[in-house]
């Protein structure tokens, strides 16, 4: 298991200069959602599965939501 979690971490930094990189404010919300999911995974390979379906539901669930809500309501999503 410990190749798979330095894998993880792997993609978590990658997705975590991905966010901060991308000029695109709907893809930018996606890849966090990704980010948010691996932290989940990393969570659940560390044993706090308490964290990894708090991580689950409000990083990877309610954020996310909210931030697209948020990009619509300013108009930065085009229907």
């Amino acid at each position: 298991m410990e190749i798979f979690s330095i894998i993880m971490l792997l993609f978590l930094i990658f997705s975590a200069i991905a966010v901060s990189a991308m000029k695109d404010l709907l893809g930018s919300i996606i890849v966090f959602m990704v980010y948010s999911l691996i932290m989940a995974i990393l969570w659940q390979q560390l044993e706090a599965p308490d964290l990894a379906v708090t991580e689950a539901a409000v990083g990877a669930g309610i954020t996310t939501v909210l931030l697209i809500v948020t990009l619509k309501s300013v108009r930065g999503l085009k229907k």
